[in-house]
């Protein structure tokens, strides 16, 4: 049998040594006062190293500083102006013209092509339209044509161009449907090719978004569609380009406005008189 004294002696053999870690002082062990190397990252506000441009758009349309856009300032060898071209904008058509919010439904896209000072010079880059406004079209009762054609215009752009349009009613008309046969459809949709190919062919790229606010090309195309069937809500609804020239400064000038006539104020032509030359010994003046 085991004495008091033995089991006191075995206890204590048993007792491992307590871990003087967590009671050691900060300022002896360095490592321990320490969080993540480098401490908390300053939080800087990204738009503080921006600059603010104005984006001027082609001389078509009335509202010709229709907004802004941020860019990161010129840091080493990134250039602002270099990161701005090539920048597209969506523009409504409601914003761009006055007294055009029954048009709001197109959307202008513009492209950014140079930059002059604080001023972001843009050129036609497509055309759009909201979806609201395609889904208020589609009725029931009636057949929806579509088409699109590849056209080139005369300065060299690639344009792919997409019509819309819906068969309506005969004049008196009682039956309650309006649907056009597939000969039909298909005569519509060549009808649709033929007139946006001509209307396009005709001039540049400018002359081509003139027509497109104004909604020309529609009205040929229901002008020559009426013998086959009669059509009403026809548009243009969407404008691509698919090729576009080499960048020409002048032509841009031209789209602006600025390049189109001379400003600057004529002189006349300043008589110098008669030159007198003079005898020398030889040698320089």
């Amino acid at each position: 049998a085991f004495s008091t004294v033995n089991i006191l002696l075995c206890a204590e053999l048993w007792v491992f040594p307590v871990s003087h870690a967590s009671t050691m002082a900060i300022g002896k062990n360095k490592k321990l006062g320490k969080g993540r190397k480098g401490g908390k990252k300053k939080v800087v506000d990204p738009f503080t190293r921006k600059e603010w441009y104005d984006i001027k758009v082609p001389a078509i349309f009335q509202n010709r500083l229709c907004g802004k856009t941020p860019v990161t300032k010129t840091i080493g060898t990134k250039i602002a102006s270099e990161q701005l071209k090539g920048r597209v904008f969506e523009i409504s058509l409601g914003d761009l013209n006055k007294q055009a919010e029954d048009a709001a439904f197109r959307k202008i896209r513009l492209v950014c092509e140079e930059v002059q000072g604080s001023a972001v010079l843009c050129n036609f880059y497509g055309m759009d339209f909201t979806r609201d406004k395609l889904c208020s079209l589609i009725r029931k009762f009636q057949t929806l044509v579509e088409a699109h054609v590849d056209v080139k215009t005369t300065d060299g752009y690639t344009v792919r161009v997409f019509g819309i349009g819906f068969t309506k009613k005969q004049p008196n008309q009682i039956k309650k449907t309006a649907y056009a046969q597939s000969s039909q459809i298909r005569a519509i949709r060549k009808t649709f090719v033929d007139t946006i190919t001509k209307e396009v062919n005709k001039g540049d790229m400018k002359e081509l978004f003139q027509k497109l606010v104004a909604g020309s090309i529609a009205e040929e195309i229901v002008k020559a569609v009426e013998s086959t069937f009669p059509m009403q809500n026809v548009f243009i609804r969407k404008v691509k380009i698919v090729k576009s020239p080499k960048f020409d400064l002048t032509r841009l000038m031209d789209v602006h406005g600025d390049g189109a006539e001379d400003s600057g104020k004529a002189i006349s032509k300043v008589d110098e008189g008669h030159v007198e030359t003079i005898g020398t010994s030889g040698g320089r003046l």
